[in-house]
């Protein structure tokens, strides 16, 4: 497959490292204002040279001299939307994804907002195109959380929960290992890098709720005889709560009792919660460190736990590749 990758950042980068790895060609790159096209690429057969363009946005901050709307206009048979996560309206990656559709192109999503944020419009691009999307990376990084689902059939799960992010969980689990109070543990993991200098979107919940979101779209729609009757999730209709008023009290106390605390994340085809929780000590759901993991209520095939690295360049583009292959 020839791929167009719209994102330079840790995962895009890694999926045009990669790809020749999986069987497929690069054509084109992007970042926000710059861009490479392969010679050829409309309508001839050379990739790029991943290891001068992964250079390159090392060193200079760009990947090419040609338009990011060039990239766009490339003849390649995937794009791959890698853009970061924004919120609402869900620009530019729903855009980028749209027109791929439009051109009958299929489009491998690892930006969780349009997915997150306009499930709905994203179906309506579809029907009316011969492409189609995949978003394995959305969710749980390599965790092959949503093919496992669409796998059992989405009316066959009742619920999906688990821990969504490595972040808050490194920060629980630091906690609970040193006795220590958030604040403390938060400077950390940002001194480590697990955290980000603004820790708000993980440490509040809400890369969490994207997740369950696009989870809880995946099984209303997916379970749905019509998809006009299927219900839509956003982000506002998450009940979310962080780990910011975490007490370290709360975590000794609770392993005074054999339990701990993890940021569970819980959807179905109704509800949406994320929010911290007591966990057995030794259970299932308490994975450590940034490791998370994904939990499926079946109907009939009881409960399925998944665990891996749910983020990281590397990982992440293993779910886009692995996606782009199954649109092969």
């Amino acid at each position: 497959m020839r791929l167009a990758v719209i994102g330079a950042g840790a995962v895009g980068r890694s999926v045009v490292d990669l790809a020749g790895e999986y069987g497929h060609e690069v054509v084109a790159v992007a970042d926000s204002s710059t861009a490479v096209v392969a010679d050829g690429a409309n309508g001839g057969d050379h990739g790029i040279d991943a290891e001068a363009v992964v250079t390159r946005k090392a060193e200079s901050g760009i990947v090419g001299d040609d338009d990011p709307e060039d990239a766009l206009a490339a003849d390649y048979d995937v794009l791959v939307e890698a853009t970061p996560t924004t919120l609402g309206d869900a620009e530019p990656g729903f855009s980028h994804v749209v027109s791929a559709l439009d051109r009958d192109r299929h489009a491998v999503l690892a930006n969780k907002g349009p997915v997150a944020e306009r499930f709905a419009d994203l179906r309506a691009a579809v029907d009316d195109s011969d492409g189609e999307i995949r978003f394995e990376a959305t969710v749980g990084g390599a965790i092959p959380a949503v093919s496992t689902v669409e796998d059992i059939e989405p009316g066959h799960v009742t619920a999906v929960r688990g821990v969504l992010n490595g972040t808050a969980n490194f920060i629980l689990t630091r906690m609970a290992a040193e006795g220590l109070d958030y604040d403390h543990v938060l400077a950390e993991a940002q001194d480590l890098g697990v955290a980000e200098a603004d820790p708000a979107f993980d440490v509040d919940g809400t890369d969490a709720a994207l997740k369950c979101v696009i989870l809880a779209n995946v099984l209303s729609f997916g379970a749905a005889d019509d998809p006009t009757d299927a219900r839509e999730f956003t982000l506002d209709d998450a009940d979310v709560e962080g780990i910011r008023d975490v007490p370290g009290s709360a975590l000794r106390l609770a392993a005074e009792d054999g339990r701990t605390v993890r940021l569970i994340g819980e959807a179905t085809g109704e509800t949406v919660r994320v929010a911290p929780r007591l966990v057995p000590e030794n259970g299932t759901l308490a994975v450590s460190g940034t490791q998370n993991i994904v939990q499926i209520e079946t109907s009939h095939a009881g409960r399925l736990n998944i665990s891996g690295r749910g983020a990281g360049g590397p990982e992440t583009a293993s779910a886009v590749l692995g996606d782009v292959g199954r649109l092969e």
